[in-house]
C-alpha cells in the first residue's frame, strides 16, 4: 500500500485519510512547501552577494520574462523563448544593447544556478553587441561653471565626484564614519565589483563639509528626541549592533530631506539623497551655464584628467 505522510512522524495512508484524497494532497503540499520561483532567485541572489540593485533588476526581468509567455514557468521553456524574448525588447520596445544584455543576464542566471539547467543551448544564445562609445569629457572652464551653478550640498557631492573620483552612488551613501579629515581621505565601502577602496578628500571641499556635517548633525539630534535618527545598515549589522542605527557614526554624509517610517518596527528613518537629485542639479547647472554637451552625472563631470595619455 502506498502511503502518504503529511509529516515524517505521520503514517496515515490516502486511503486512510477523514477528508480524502483531495483534502491529504493540499496538506502535503503545505507541510513541504516549495519556495516559489522568485524566493528561489533572490535567495541564491543573496547567497552570492549579489548588490539590491542587481537583485532588483534581476527578478524584474525574470517577472516581464514569465508574463512575455503568458506566464508559463521557465523550466518549461528553453533556447527560443529566450531569444523570442529579446528579440520582443529589440524590435518591439527599441531597448539599447546593454538592456538587453542585462536581460539575458538575468535569465541565464535563473536557468544555470537556479534552475540548474544545462549549458547546452545557453551558450548558443545570441548576446546583442555593446557599442563602443566616447565619453562625454567637459574642459576645465565648463567644470567651474557647472560647479559655479550648483549649491549647497548638491555642490559638496559634485565636488567630491570630480576631486575624489567617486561614483554617483559612491558619492551619496558615504557615511559620516568614511570621512577622516586626519588622514584627508574618503574610504568608499562597497564600490563597483563590491569592493572597498580609499581615495583623496578634495582640499577644496574640507571646510564646507565640516559645516555641512555640523548641519546634518543638528538635524541627527532633533530626530532622535522626536523618537527617530534611524538609518539603514549594510548586511545584518542591526541584528549584531542593534543600537547601530542611531549612532552617529553611521549617519549618512548626504541624507534626504523627508523622513519615512518602517513598516515592521514603526521607527523613523532617512534614506540618503536620491540620485535623481544630483542628477538633475547637474543637469540643470549645465543648462544654466550654456554647456550644450549631455551630462547625466554618472560621474558628475568628467575631465581631461579622467583620461591621462
Amino acid at each position: 500500500m502506498r502511503r502518504f505522510f503529511v509529516s515524517p512522524k505521520d503514517t496515515t495512508s490516502r486511503r486512510d485519510c477523514p477528508r480524502g484524497n483531495d483534502y491529504c494532497s493540499v496538506a502535503r503540499r503545505d507541510a513541504f512547501p516549495v519556495p516559489k520561483l522568485l524566493d528561489r532567485v533572490r535567495a541564491e541572489l543573496r547567497k552570492r552577494h549579489y548588490s539590491p540593485r542587481t537583485e532588483e533588476a534581476y527578478l524584474s526581468w525574470i517577472a516581464r520574462f514569465i508574463r512575455f509567455h503568458r506566464m508559463r514557468h521557465p523550466a518549461e521553456m528553453a533556447r527560443s523563448e529566450v531569444e523570442a524574448f529579446l528579440s520582443s525588447l529589440a524590435v518591439d520596445l527599441n531597448v539599447a544593447a546593454s538592456t538587453q544584455s542585462q536581460a539575458l543576464g538575468a535569465l541565464l542566471f535563473m536557468y544555470r544556478d537556479v534552475l540548474g539547467t544545462g549549458l547546452s543551448w545557453l551558450d548558443d544564445v545570441v548576446r546583442e553587441k555593446k557599442p563602443k562609445r566616447l565619453p562625454v569629457v567637459l574642459t576645465r572652464k565648463e567644470i567651474q561653471a557647472v560647479l559655479g551653478n550648483l549649491y549647497g550640498q548638491n555642490w559638496i557631492a559634485a565636488m567630491l565626484m570630480y576631486g575624489a573620483g567617486l561614483r554617483l552612488l559612491e558619492a551619496l551613501r558615504l557615511r559620516v564614519k568614511d570621512i577622516d579629515f586626519g588622514y584627508r581621505q574618503i574610504t568608499v565601502r562597497q564600490g563597483k565589483g563590491n569592493k572597498d577602496r580609499v581615495t583623496v578628500l578634495p582640499g577644496a571641499v574640507e571646510n564646507r563639509l565640516k559645516l555641512h556635517l555640523e548641519e546634518v548633525r543638528i538635524r541627527h539630534e532633533k530626530d532622535l528626541k522626536e523618537g527617530g535618527g534611524c538609518v539603514t545598515l549594510p548586511g545584518r549589522l542591526d541584528v549584531k549592533l542593534p543600537d547601530a542605527n542611531r549612532q552617529w557614526c553611521w549617519q549618512w554624509v548626504f541624507p534626504a530631506r523627508r523622513k519615512y517610517r518602517d513598516p515592521e518596527t514603526g521607527l523613523l528613518f532617512r534614506h540618503h539623497l536620491y540620485e535623481t537629485v544630483l542628477q538633475r542639479a547637474v543637469k540643470d547647472a549645465a543648462a544654466a551655464a550654456g554647456i550644450p554637451k549631455r551630462n547625466k552625472g554618472g560621474r558628475c563631470v568628467r575631465s581631461p584628467a579622467d583620461f591621462p595619455g
